[in-house]
């Protein structure tokens, strides 16, 4: 019966993989290439489509290393430390999951558009992206780190303690190799996140081509005026950055929990 039941189970699971997310990719890979190679490469080096890809790696890269240093230390302040209010702000982490993402775009545009009420106008630059989507992947790096935190033998480190060994030796040597896989795993989901980020960005960001156009906004573009190849060459380019960088990631990280258990 068993031998059964785990194919049927297994097929299941790949039909559903395959509705949900192989065919979309091939149907959007299909129109990319509607004019053949050269179309799907006209289309991706065009000017305003290289602009919108570099700023939305780059600053999706700043945001993800911004997120890596404060997710991190924020995963472990609610896991180490015990202060009023700490519920609550473990509830927080939360919101961006359950918030709709143009809500934070429209609280982001009243708290720095040309209204603020704190004298700060950021809306329509770098910067403002940075913060919407800042805030849309936090909760992926501090849900990735704080299991490994709760299970983290603390007996290793207390020992290590009282062989006098100092606290940034104990965190490089023992809290940081164990936390890798996690905070590595954390990144490449609020990576790939920020990247095809929408709607925390459309009104704060301003959508100006070549300063603040993230791929999402160029892509919505393009779908306007009827240019679905070229809306479906950036779709494919980000596509491809997002699998790279988990699949390189997933390496990593793997390696290193190897290792980890072989030193063990």
């Amino acid at each position: 019966m068993r031998s059964l039941v785990n194919p049927l189970r297994i097929g299941v699971a790949w039909l559903w993989i395959s509705l949900i997310v192989l065919l979309p990719i091939a149907a959007i890979t299909t129109k990319a290439f509607d004019h053949g190679w050269s179309g799907f490469w006209d289309a991706l080096t065009a000017k305003n489509a290289v602009s919108t890809l570099v700023i939305t790696v780059w600053v999706s890269l700043l945001v993800t290393l911004i997120n890596v240093v404060m997710g991190t230390v924020i995963a472990w302040v609610l896991v180490r430390d015990d202060f009023p209010g700490k519920g609550v702000v473990n509830a927080l982490i939360d919101l961006p999951f359950a918030l709709p993402t143009i809500v934070a775009s429209i609280v982001l545009l009243s708290l720095y558009g040309p209204d603020s009420p704190i004298g700060l106008t950021l809306n329509a630059t770098q910067p403002a992206i940075v913060i919407a989507l800042a805030f849309v992947t936090l909760p992926f790096v501090v849900r990735q780190v704080q299991p490994v935190l709760i299970e983290l033998d603390r007996e290793v480190e207390e020992a290590a303690a009282s062989l006098g060994a100092p606290n940034r030796v104990i965190a490089a040597k023992i809290v940081i190799p164990t936390l890798l896989p996690a905070i590595l795993s954390g990144a490449g989901l609020a990576f790939t996140r920020a990247i095809g980020e929408f709607g925390s960005v459309v009104l704060v960001g301003g959508n100006v081509p070549g300063q603040t156009q993230v791929a999402s906004q160029y892509i919505q573009q393009q779908l306007e005026v009827d240019n679905q190849v070229a809306a479906s060459a950036v779709s494919v380019a980000l596509l491809a950055i997002a699998f790279v960088l988990l699949a390189v990631m997933r390496f990593v990280g793997s390696r290193t929990a190897k290792r980890e258990e072989n030193s063990e």
